[in-house]
């Protein structure tokens, strides 16, 4: 164990005294590297195999907002490949990478906020934390905070976990999402609370413009409390490269936009499938339940054919959405709608169900319930589903909808 000077920590930035106490234990073989309590001005660091970045208590790593301190990289951002700054703390190919607290994190990200509202920044912003093609990835136990972009982001790694993360955001702050697994294998989320400006988790595959496609799988997410966020869980919308065994149970959403929802749009491809979401909580939620197949954000969502009601040719690009299984869910406050599934004429959601399920509606002002361009605003609306083959609902109570509870179209 190397516990760092506190003394070489303060008055310049301690980036060098970090990164060196870092490069000497992964040298000899690995080891942890202990930052102790007290605050700290430092610029981007990159972490080693066999290393564990330690934050004692009362440990505050303050990370400079001057885009000049960090490097231009290829890397991954939003589905696609492209010029990135260096996430501020950042691992490539790495085994055995350990990032542990109870510790603080600051990414000081109002200043790439402004910029990136103002168009004013040659290459995307960094995610804060960012471990890429790496192996064993262990995160836990401290609190990161105001993430210039995407929180905590592992891409393309093996067995990771992910444990008593607290997450915050300013609820404004532009795609500032929680924790973002993508085209990872073997990842548990837990007891994780997470509280910003986008989706809470969101679990990730790539697009279809990835030369390579990579799978998510077997990803579990339990025991989280996630708060205001676009998405509590979100599928979606990369998931070219398939999205699939992914458990989410036991967790509290508090005011997200949507509670859990998958996403995606013709032209992108690949599957999502085999998804079990059991006992979960919402309270204060647009629309709880979302499946959407006509997602009309980013790139190309807004060309005419993604909301074309008409069947298109099945193609490799055609989006599939199979066995999703939503059981033991207690929603209260919802204010747009109960749940809206929405298939593709040409390519139907396939064996869905609620089981034992209630959610109770309130009045408000009409807001869109699933982001389409087939979506008009609605209050206390029920479940509507559209191109569904092999819907299963059973002890389904919807309380307070205006009009039909069970809206159908073109399902069997």
């Amino acid at each position: 164990m190397t516990i760092i000077d506190p003394g070489s920590l303060r008055g310049a930035p301690c980036t060098q005294a970090i990164q060196r106490a870092i490069d000497e234990a992964a040298a000899s073989g690995g080891g942890c590297v202990v930052v102790p309590a007290g605050e700290y001005e430092t610029a981007g660091l990159v972490l080693r195999s066999h290393v564990e970045l330690h934050l004692e208590a009362g440990a505050l790593l303050r990370f400079t907002d001057d885009p000049d301190a960090y490097p231009v990289i290829r890397t991954r951002w939003e589905g696609y490949e492209q010029d990135s700054y260096r996430p501020l703390i950042y691992a490539k190919g790495e085994t055995d990478v350990r990032l542990t607290g109870p510790g603080t994190l600051e990414g000081q990200g109002k200043r790439w906020w402004d910029a990136f509202r103002a168009d004013a920044l040659p290459a995307a912003r960094p995610c804060f934390v960012c471990f890429e093609d790496c192996q064993r990835v262990v995160m836990s136990d401290f609190t990161v905070q105001n993430s210039p972009a995407w929180t905590i982001h592992p891409l393309r790694c093996e067995n990771v976990s992910i444990r008593g993360l607290t997450v915050v955001n300013p609820s404004d702050s532009p795609n500032t999402d929680g924790i973002d697994p993508e085209s990872c294998r073997n990842v548990r989320i837990s007891d994780c609370h997470i509280d910003v400006g986008d989706d809470c988790v969101a679990v990730k595959a790539g697009t279809e413009d990835a030369d390579v496609r990579v799978p998510c799988e077997n990803v579990t997410i339990t025991g989280c409390t996630m708060v205001h966020g676009h998405g509590g869980v979100v599928l979606g919308s990369e998931m070219s490269g398939d999205i699939r065994r992914v458990a989410i149970t036991g967790c509290v959403f508090d005011g997200t936009d949507r509670g859990v929802r998958i996403k995606s749009r013709r032209g992108r491809g690949g599957n999502v499938e085999d998804v079990s979401i059991t006992g979960l909580v919402m309270n204060d939620v647009l629309c709880p339940l979302v499946v959407n197949l006509m997602y009309f954000c980013g790139k190309d969502g807004r060309t005419p054919i993604v909301s074309d009601p008409n069947p298109q040719p099945v193609t490799e690009r055609t989006p599939h959405v199979r066995r999703i299984r939503m059981a033991d869910i207690v929603v209260t406050n919802a204010k747009s709608a109960a749940a809206c599934l929405c298939g593709l004429p040409e390519a139907p959601l396939e064996d869905i169900s609620i089981v034992n399920t209630q959610i109770h509606l309130v009045e408000s002002e009409p807001q869109v319930p699933v982001m389409n361009a087939v979506a008009t605003p609605v209050t206390c609306a029920g479940l509507r589903a559209d191109y569904v083959r092999g819907l299963h609902l059973s002890d389904l109570r919807i309380v307070g909808a205006r009009g039909e509870e069970i809206m159908l179209h073109d399902v069997k």
